[in-house]
């Protein structure tokens, strides 16, 4: 059994700094209907809603501080509106999590608050997929601002919108071009794209090699898909009803491939629609329960089925082409697309202990935990530099935090939310026979690490060189001396945390954090 945390209870009410959010709902219609979506039941746990509507797609379940869809802090006193659920601002006894950050800024932590200001710089999400998403890109910050300045109700901010996804059940997408090679495959033996682009567009790429290189072959790439998006409604509604009659009487002399079998699955939700046919583009991604992926700006994409917890900077700013009723913006689409070709990355998750594990990606904003804690067994979250959201998703158990100035606890219940402050320890129990599972967000740790490249690249602007320097200057260093000052003739001062872990594997984990 986990061993047991004694501290003093202050009136068992949660560290006053700790508070519990009301968070929002999205009714897309792409979500999943009542009772099967994840997101469903979490809102009504976490509303207070007793019952789902089983009539009704719940799609995204919204924690943090965007706009768009605000978390509240809950108070003390609760009217009966609260209790079924909070959708506005009308609540005379709740502010929303942002107007709360503004006046309490400490909770962000000093480094969080110079970098971003007094907002939330991650917004926390949960999905449920029962169709799929837009073929949709996010845009980098530069043409995030040009976006909201000039169509503000399609673009509702000026922030980027790098993010990652985590699977609870198997979930599948599409994320990112495939290679020279299957491109070259889909052209041969996917007639209609010819038919829809032309013969003289699909030539140079076939005619490519994969030794010409990116600089010649992503204008090939981008001048034939924006020709593909770019095609009139009535030629791709020929083009796909033409596949579609094709693959189906393939079906039935021939086991179809995964690739064409979701297209005839797109085509049956969005029918006559170039996203459809635009599908073969892109890598059809699987992740299993307890994988990730992440995305960066100006990525295509589309979740296509399943349910993931999905975290970001807080931004909703998405530019659309296909697989959607919504606002198409094709131009600025296959405008703003990087065009690089192959797999995405697969995160499996680095554990922190035997029963939690992290996800980080290669953004500032953002990163996630994922626990699953048998009962009797306890964790500990240490103090971060950095605001965090608990998502508490399956199970009970009893919550304690630390901070400073005060210790508390509380009891954990399924659709729990809590905003934790820069600076507080947690400590969780499970007291439930099938365990507790849980997620938290938290600004990536990168973020707080001292910047040792950037010394290097002042140093040298030969690869092999800061790659050199970088190991013999921490040869030299004693590890485990924190915060330590040295190499000061360069005119730097740098800070090198204590480490207890063996030389080699600190290097490896060093370039892992640093060397991008």
């Amino acid at each position: 059994m986990g061993e047991v945390v004694l501290i003093e209870k202050e009136e068992s009410k949660i560290n006053k700094d700790v508070v519990e959010l009301i968070c929002s709902v999205k009714n897309y219609d792409w979500g999943r209907i009542g009772e099967n979506s994840q997101v469903a039941r979490l809102y009504s746990l976490n509303s207070g809603l007793e019952k789902i509507d089983g009539n009704i797609p719940y799609a995204e379940f919204w924690m943090g501080t965007h706009d768009s869809g605000p978390s509240f802090v809950r108070s003390n006193i609760e009217s009966d509106d609260e209790k079924v659920g909070l959708s506005s601002e009308t609540s005379n006894n709740n502010k929303t999590l942002k107007s709360w950050i503004s006046e309490n800024p400490h909770v962000l932590g000093d480094k969080v608050v110079q970098k971003w200001g007094t907002d939330l710089p991650f917004l926390f999400k949960v999905l449920s997929v029962s169709k799929a998403l837009s073929i949709q890109a996010h845009p980098d910050k530069e043409l995030a601002k040009v976006l909201n300045e000039s169509n503000p109700s399609d673009y509702r901010d000026g922030n980027h919108k790098p993010e990652m996804a985590l699977a609870i059940t198997p979930f599948e997408a599409l994320c990112g071009f495939i290679t020279l090679q299957e491109l070259k495959d889909v052209l041969l033996n996917v007639p209609e794209i010819i038919e829809l682009v032309g013969s003289v567009a699909a030539e140079p790429l076939l005619s490519a090699k994969e030794e010409d290189g990116e600089k010649k072959t992503k204008p090939l790439l981008r001048s034939i898909f924006t020709i593909l998006m770019s095609a009139s409604k009535d030629l791709v509604s020929e083009m796909v009803s033409k596949m579609k009659d094709r693959l189906t009487a393939e079906s039935k002399v021939k086991q179809l491939t995964e690739k064409e079998q979701l297209v005839l699955r797109l085509e049956k939700q969005y029918p006559a629609d170039v996203g459809v046919i635009s599908a073969f583009f892109f890598n059809y991604v699987k992740l299993n329960p307890g994988e990730a992926l992440y995305l960066d700006a100006n990525e295509p994409h589309a979740y296509i089925f399943g349910e993931c917890v999905e975290c970001m900077a807080t931004s909703d700013n998405v530019v659309r082409a296909g697989l959607t009723p919504k606002y198409r913006d094709v131009k600025t689409l296959c405008s703003m697309l990087t065009y690089k070709q192959g797999l995405p990355e697969i995160l499996h998750g680095v554990p922190l202990n035997q029963y939690t594990k992290r996800y980080t990606p290669p953004f500032d904003e953002f990163e996630v935990d994922f626990c699953l804690l048998p009962e009797g067994e306890s964790v500990m979250f240490p103090e971060v530099e950095g605001p965090s959201i608990f998502l508490f998703t399956t199970g009970d158990g009893t919550l304690h935090t630390f901070s400073l100035t005060s210790a508390a606890e509380d009891v954990i219940r399924d659709g729990l939310v809590l905003f934790v402050p820069s600076g507080t320890k947690i400590v969780i129990s499970a007291s439930s026979a099938t365990g507790l599972q849980l997620y938290r967000a938290g600004v990536n740790k990168r973020h707080f690490k001292p910047r040792i490249l950037s010394y290097i690249l002042q140093l040298t602007g030969d690869p092999d060189s800061k790659k050199m320097m970088f190991l013999r200057a921490f040869e030299k260093h004693n590890m485990e001396n924190e915060n330590k000052e040295f190499d000061k003739k360069h005119g730097l001062t740098w800070h090198v945390l204590s480490v207890t872990i063996s030389v080699p594997k600190y290097m490896e984990l060093l370039f892992e954090d640093f060397w991008r």
